[in-house]
């Protein structure tokens, strides 16, 4: 088997790419249909400056439809006014309550409009991984879950390096916290070793997978260190759009990492942290295609959901065929898809 896994799970609603690695899963890309085509990653577009903030050396771009402005950043060359039509592609897609970041390409014309879309999640998937052919059906599936799950999580353990990982972010930064538990027996020196090696490997796998950028703090495993070997580890770990900074005596490691996607917890997740409407529409029409390619004699297929739900995922659902259908259920519980003949 490849090293390398590509999936491509195209479920009403929602296309998504996975890939894989040794078995570990690197980048989950989220395609939802209500999701503004102009926000997308390498999307190009006509705006029309709106706003120049002088404090900020930048501009925020009307680009024309519904959702936050883009942010434009200006260098000292650059003279923009209000009211100017100009050519941007978006070099970071929006997270949290802030727009697409955008790079400027030159003067616009015309309204503000979409000019050409940023790459497909096909096309994104040949960029990472070129030449293999994308898995589709039950196993792109399966690996989607499963991806959105360790996406989600935030303590990860590692059995064979004794490792156990916590990543998380916060308004300011991403922290990690590699934590090792020592085995009888075995040199702890090395053994620090290997888990801060593998600890940072993990992490920047975790973080991609995530879609999470911008100030990382790794707290590592000891205080005694080899800054060039740690320096080496982090760069070979998280790449080379990566900014390493020195390693503090507190043992606390500092990086920044650029923003390109939308996290995966701001696409999935409400306010409160908990799976969106939209979410739980396309989860449940996910987990019933699931269902009916692993079930193919059954005449009819059917799952159980609240009134809301059944609102917001009926029209999904309807595009799975007439084998597929909901039912309201009072009684539903949020996130109980079991699915039943009928």
């Amino acid at each position: 088997m490849t090293d390398v896994e590509v999936f491509l799970d195209d479920t009403p609603g929602e296309v998504r790419g996975i890939v894989a690695r040794n078995g570990r899963y690197e980048h989950l890309i989220v395609h939802r249909e209500t999701d503004a085509a102009a926000h997308r990653l390498g999307a190009v577009s006509v705006g029309r400056i709106a706003r120049i903030d002088t404090a900020f050396r930048a501009a925020f771009v009307d680009l024309g439809g519904a959702g936050p402005m883009g942010f434009l950043p200006l260098s000292k060359t650059v003279r923009l006014t209000e009211s100017q039509a100009v050519e941007v592609e978006v070099a970071a897609e929006p997270r949290e309550a802030k727009g697409p970041a955008l790079r400027l390409r030159g003067a616009g014309e015309g309204p503000p409009r979409l000019l050409a879309p940023g790459p497909t999640v096909i096309e994104a998937l040949g960029a990472l991984a070129p030449g293999i052919t994308p898995v589709t059906g039950v196993e792109a599936i399966r690996a989607s879950l499963e991806a959105e799950e360790e996406a989600l999580g935030t303590v990860h353990a590692f059995p064979a390096f004794a490792l156990d990982l916590a990543v998380q972010r916060t308004r300011a930064l991403i922290a990690v916290d590699i934590d090792y538990a020592h085995l009888p027996g075995r040199d702890a020196r090395r053994g620090r070793e290997r888990a801060n090696g593998e600890g940072l490997i993990q992490a920047a796998r975790l973080i991609g997978l995530k879609g999470w950028a911008g100030l990382v703090a790794v707290d590592l495993v000891g205080t005694a260190f080899d800054p060039g070997a740690i320096s080496g580890m982090a760069r070979s770990a998280f790449g080379g759009e990566a900014t390493i900074g020195p390693v503090s005596r507190f043992g606390l490691l500092q990086l920044s990492l650029t923003w390109r996607r939308r996290p995966i917890d701001d696409a999935l997740l409400d306010a409160n942290g908990r799976p969106s409407l939209a979410s739980r529409a396309v989860d449940l029409t996910r987990r019933l295609r699931l269902a009916l390619l692993l079930d193919t004699a059954s005449p009819r297929l059917r799952i159980r959901c609240s009134s809301v739900e059944a609102e917001a995922a009926g029209p999904l659902v309807a595009r799975l065929g007439p084998r597929a259908s909901l039912v309201v259920d009072p009684a539903a519980v949020r996130g109980n898809t079991a699915v039943e003949q009928g």
